[in-house]
């Protein structure tokens, strides 16, 4: 009895990660009696407490194709380390494809400041004071990927301190 009690209360507490669909897009491919349609889907799934991902599914509906992408965007999950005032620990530039992304950290109440699916994936992942820049692309997936590439890279202090071997203060 208290088993399923229990099972209940797990199934009841909603799941905490968000999901944004960032694009959609009519994809066909040329087969023999003509063209195929299908949907590509570009989702960006995080929790708002320094874990996001983002993900690509294609299906022949819209629907089916962003299951898909949600599924691959929680495959595709990196931990993001923030600071007290929700920001990230240094600047930091990310690249993906022919996007680039510059990330700077910024001052308590600056907010979010960037464009497109940058700011979704920063949104996603909890940064709440940040300044970020798109430079060479306006593909959205590139530059989820290129704020992903910045974001995977990130250390605190700490880290930096234990991979040179110094004692942090």
């Amino acid at each position: 009895m208290a088993n399923r009690q229990k099972m209940s209360k797990t199934r009841d507490k909603k799941p905490d990660w968000q999901e944004r669909v960032v694009q959609i897009r009519r994809v066909s491919k040329v087969v023999k009696g003509g063209k195929k349609l299908s949907f590509r889907a570009i989702v960006v799934i995080g929790n708002e407490r320094g874990q996001v991902g983002v993900g690509i599914g294609k299906a022949s509906d819209v629907i089916n194709a962003v299951k898909k992408a949600a599924a691959d965007g929680k495959k595709h999950v990196v931990e993001v380390p923030l600071t007290r005032s929700n920001s990230i620990p240094h600047p930091i530039d990310g690249i993906g494809g022919a996007a680039r992304v510059i990330m700077r950290p910024s001052a308590e109440g600056t907010g979010v400041i960037a464009g497109g699916a940058v700011r979704t994936v920063l949104e996603l992942a909890g940064v709440r004071n940040i300044l970020a820049k798109q430079l060479g692309s306006n593909n959205p997936l590139n530059n989820a990927r290129a704020a992903m590439n910045a974001l995977s890279r990130l250390k605190t202090f700490s880290q930096f301190a234990k991979d040179r071997g110094v004692i942090a203060e």
